[in-house]
This record gives C-alpha cells, sequence and structure tokens, in this order.
C-alpha cells in the first residue's frame, strides 16, 4: 500500500499573479506556506485488475476510464493507462475552503502513483505535472500556486515568469524566532 500525505496551504500576498492573464504579461510572485492539515491519498492494488475502485466523497467502481466521475482521478489515470487500484482519499478539511484543496489532492494522486510505478518524481515534477493536469487538461480557471505550494512544502516565495517557468525560493526562519511564537501563544 503506498500513501500520501500533501499539505493544505496558505497564501498571505500575491494572490492572482500566478494565473496566466497575469503572469505572462509580467512575472507574478505569492508568498505561502504550507499548514499542518493534509489531504491523504492511499491506493493498494485492487481484486479485480481490469478494474478501477475510488473512494472519496463518493465510492465509484469502473472498468472504463472515461466511466470516472472525478475529473482528476479520470484524467490522470486515463493518461498513465492504470487499472487494477483501489484509491482512497481523507482530508483533514473539507473542499471549497481556500486552502488549495484540489491541487493538494491532485498533487498527492500524481505522488502516489509515482510512487505505485516505482518512480521517483521531484516536487517541481509534482507541481508541474498538477498543473498540466488541472489547468491544461481540465481547463481549469485557476493559477499555479496551490501546486506549488503543495508539492514542495513550508514557507515559499514563489515567482511565476512570462515563460511560464516557475521559480521556488524557500524561506528558512530562524529557530530563535520560536521564542516570539512562545510569547505570543501563552
Amino acid at each position: 500500500m503506498i500513501i500520501s500525505r500533501t499539505p493544505f496551504r496558505i497564501s498571505f500576498a500575491g494572490g492572482g499573479s500566478d494565473l496566466p492573464s497575469f503572469y505572462t504579461q509580467e512575472p507574478g510572485a505569492v508568498l505561502s506556506t504550507s499548514i499542518d492539515k493534509y489531504m491523504y491519498l492511499a491506493i493498494h492494488p485492487f481484486f479485480e485488475p481490469d478494474k478501477i475502485q475510488l473512494k472519496y466523497s463518493k465510492t465509484e467502481l469502473v472498468e472504463n476510464f472515461s466511466d470516472i466521475k472525478h475529473p482528476i482521478f479520470r484524467e490522470y489515470l486515463s493518461m498513465l493507462q492504470i487499472k487494477g487500484v483501489d484509491i482512497n482519499s481523507v482530508s483533514d478539511i473539507p473542499a471549497g475552503t481556500g486552502l488549495g484543496s484540489s491541487s493538494s489532492f491532485t498533487v498527492g494522486l500524481v505522488n502516489a502513483l509515482s510512487a505505485y510505478n516505482h518512480q521517483y518524481v521531484s516536487q517541481e515534477q509534482l507541481a508541474a505535472t498538477a498543473c498540466e493536469i488541472e489547468i491544461g487538461r481540465l481547463k481549469e480557471p485557476i493559477g499555479k500556486q496551490d501546486q506549488y505550494a503543495a508539492a514542495y512544502g513550508g514557507l515559499n516565495f514563489i515567482r511565476f515568469n512570462c515563460d511560464e517557468s516557475v521559480e521556488v525560493e524557500k524561506i528558512i526562519m530562524n529557530p530563535d524566532a520560536n521564542h516570539i511564537r512562545q510569547r505570543l501563544f501563552q
């Protein structure tokens, strides 16, 4: 069994500059951090090698990729041509909260299926593949910040360049700053 855990994110500044309508005109950037709430996906071989069982807020048991109702599952499983799997999704936070849940789901799915196929995928590849699925193939009207925040985790300054490239700069906090947090939350 393969289990992935992908964080949700909070953005502090720069929202909207990750949309192609912005960053194709001038570079965009966001400051965001992942939080301690997660999307979990578990993959296990299914009992019937020609079927796919998916469990999320619904349960699906299908033979054909085109019969999958969940668009992200349908798109990525058909891209990989993977059958004979049982995939379960569980989340710490419900969908629609504005914390990037669909992108955390997509990054987690790419990560888990890569591991299932014995393939290493870098953080950049995770984010880029999730963007290709959600933005490129499914035509979702979203930006790239959620996928990159979920794939990289932590506190990051993320740049979106006019040439479609993305740069992620980790922000390392001074461990001595922990005393400030302790005082604030006493």
